[in-house]
């Protein structure tokens, strides 16, 4: 483990002794005011990471908290697949599906919540909390359970229902909220401010992007190096903004030479970070940042982000960009992904291939390129927005004759 050097705002630069601050620079307040975690990089170990173990653990040169504070279950350690086909067919040197979807919970947000519940035990804090569509939630559930700690969850009450059996299995207490994913943040806040919890939200507290940034180190390591870019689903930006951060520390540190260009994906109908970056490269402000947000993907339905700020500087420090897809694109990638690598992604999960075959088809790629698709969740978090549109298979008599029949119509 690495002791931090200090917090940053984003904004104003303020920095603040490690662990005075919980959340957000008070000068700037939220979300302008979200904080960074800063380390003496030129301390950290050349043998980074750790020789054993496949855990995010290993990496504990570059996290805030030591595995000794963690729980039992396992985050990080997830495969990396080539994709040799898609790459032949895109005119592409490599591209390579980083499934973070195989993790405890089935979503990549057990990183982040693997550092925050952690950071909560060293801090004593007795409990948490988390504003969520549904990833994020179950993930910090399944966590507190592991490690006995009472959680208090806040979803949208549209969220999809093999989420909140998760809660309820792991035995969370649930409030589901009458209106948005925005006002349920909102109110996770108020609550945890009002009865002490320490709130895991994505886009709030920093300790999130220090364990989401750990899929970045295990791209580097699986691949000896960094490709030349990495595409991600974005919805409240903590998850690309970890990614970015991976990156951006290993060069800090001196163990790349390079960082790869991060692309963040967005819903056309929840494209509020996308909207801000094409601000900030107007020169013009990033925040507000509060739309409208409708798609099917609601995993990244998401119309005021709580980590806009970051998301947009850290993917302009990688010199990549944001895209926007359409729900139709969305649903066509998860069916193909399936298809064709046996990986079963929900909606946002499946959205950087959807942006892989935009990017690749307006030059964006080249031939030389090798990219990686991050899959943040499984299909089985939403079978039905996956199959959606997909004809429902057959009723059959008991009896060899209607196999035949129905194959001889597929043939």
């Amino acid at each position: 483990m690495a002791e931090p050097k200090s917090f940053r705002c984003v904004t104003c630069g303020w920095e603040f002794a490690a662990w005075s601050v919980d959340y957000f620079c008070p000068r700037c307040g939220f979300p302008a005011g979200n904080l960074e975690v800063l380390y003496d990089y030129a301390q950290v170990s050349r043998s980074f990471p750790k020789p054993s173990g496949f855990s995010l653990w290993r990496y504990g040169g570059l996290l805030p908290v030591g595995e000794e504070h963690a729980v039992r279950l396992r985050a990080g350690g997830t495969p990396l697949y080539s994709w040799p086909a898609a790459a032949e067919e895109l005119g592409l040197r490599g591209v390579w599906i980083k499934d973070d979807s195989l993790q405890p919970t089935a979503s990549c947000k057990d990183r982040g919540t693997a550092v925050a519940v952690a950071v909560a035990r060293k801090l004593g804090r007795k409990a948490l909390s988390c504003a969520s569509t549904g990833n994020a939630a179950s993930s910090l559930a399944g966590f507190c359970a592991a490690g006995g700690i009472p959680c208090y969850i806040f979803v949208p009450k549209n969220a999809p229902a093999p989420k909140i059996a998760q809660l309820l299995a792991f035995g969370a207490h649930v409030f589901r909220v009458d209106g948005t994913y925005d006002q349920a943040f909102a109110l996770a806040l108020a609550a945890s401010q009002e009865f002490g919890w320490y709130n895991r939200s994505d886009g709030l507290n920093p300790m999130v992007v220090e364990g989401n940034k750990t899929v970045s180190f295990e791209i580097w390591e699986e691949l000896g190096e960094v490709p030349e870019a990495v595409v991600v689903a974005v919805g409240d930006g903590a998850v690309v903004a970890g990614v970015c951060k991976g990156f951006l520390e290993l060069k800090e540190a001196g163990l790349s030479p390079r960082v790869p260009r991060v692309f963040g994906v967005q819903a056309e109908g929840a494209a509020a970070v996308a909207h801000a970056f094409d601000r900030f490269r107007r020169g013009e402000p990033i925040l507000p940042a509060e739309e409208p947000a409708e798609t099917l993907a609601d995993s990244i339905r998401v119309g005021k982000p709580a980590d806009v700020v970051k998301a947009v500087k850290y993917v302009a420090k990688t010199g990549g960009g944001f895209v926007t897809v359409s729900d139709p694109e969305l649903l066509s990638a998860a069916w193909e992904l399936a298809r064709k690598t046996g990986v079963f992604a929900e909606p946002s999960g499946a959205a950087p291939y959807a942006a892989l075959l935009r990017l690749r088809k307006e030059g964006v790629f080249g031939e030389k390129d090798r990219v990686v698709l991050i899959v943040t969740g499984s299909g089985l978090k939403d079978p039905q927005g996956v199959t959606r549109a997909l004809p429902e298979p057959p009723v059959i008599r008991p009896d060899l004759q209607s196999v035949r029949e129905v194959v001889e119509k597929c043939s």
